[in-house]
């Protein structure tokens, strides 16, 4: 959590004791569905809350803005972002009904109002959101192709919607099909723990 902090330092006392919430309750979930792996739940702010934090600093969502978090798995990183952005709306959504009954576990246990979350497959969402964040679930055109039925026409953020990708390792040949529009950004140029080398935001507008 101190992490968290360093990196975050102005949150509210509330966004604070929810963040901090979060340790206690995925160990406790983790022991009966593992949505986070073993070896990694003791990392839990550094690759998880952190890591879904970094979409924060590549933009900052306008009030009122929706965002469908695709694939959530555990909730990231949808839960996390919920937790910045409490004046924007989120749909998190994941094939895995395990899964997503921890995620509305600790979406009610920590007071979020603005999640709702859904064990429902892509290609059968039919809401408009401005944008999408995924955790690199699938190759950026697959789900390009898939969700482009779901970004919604009205905007207001300072970046066009669309999609909000966080990837890890070479993405060029994913970004490829829009050299001219795609964008990788380094999540080490705001994070300078080295769990963060070679990790990326693509942003693709749609």
């Amino acid at each position: 959590m101190d992490t968290i902090l360093q990196h975050f330092p102005h949150l509210t006392p509330t966004q604070q004791q929810q963040l901090a919430a979060l340790d206690a309750l995925y160990r406790e979930w983790n022991e009966k569905i593992n949505v986070i792996s073993r070896k990694d739940i003791d990392h839990l702010y550094l690759h998880h809350v952190l890591h879904s934090l970094a979409i924060a600093r590549f933009i900052g969502f306008a009030p009122d803005t929706r965002v469908l978090d695709f694939g959530t798995g555990g909730g990231f990183p949808g839960v996390p972002l919920a937790i910045l952005f409490p004046e924007c709306r989120f749909k998190l959504i994941d094939g895995t009904g395990k899964k997503i009954r921890v995620v509305n576990e600790v979406v009610q246990a920590i007071g979020l109002t603005n999640v709702e979350a859904q064990q429902i497959r892509g290609e059968e969402e039919k809401e408009k959101f401005h944008f999408v964040v995924t955790r690199g679930v699938m190759p950026l055109p697959d789900m390009a192709h898939m969700l482009k039925k779901n970004i919604s026409t009205q905007q207001f953020n300072a970046l066009p919607n669309g999609i909000i990708a966080l990837k890890g390792g070479n993405t060029q040949s994913e970004t490829a099909p829009y050299k001219n529009i795609a964008e990788v950004a380094d999540i080490g140029q705001w994070f300078d723990e080295q769990w963060f080398r070679e990790k990326h935001i693509v942003y693709l507008p749609m």
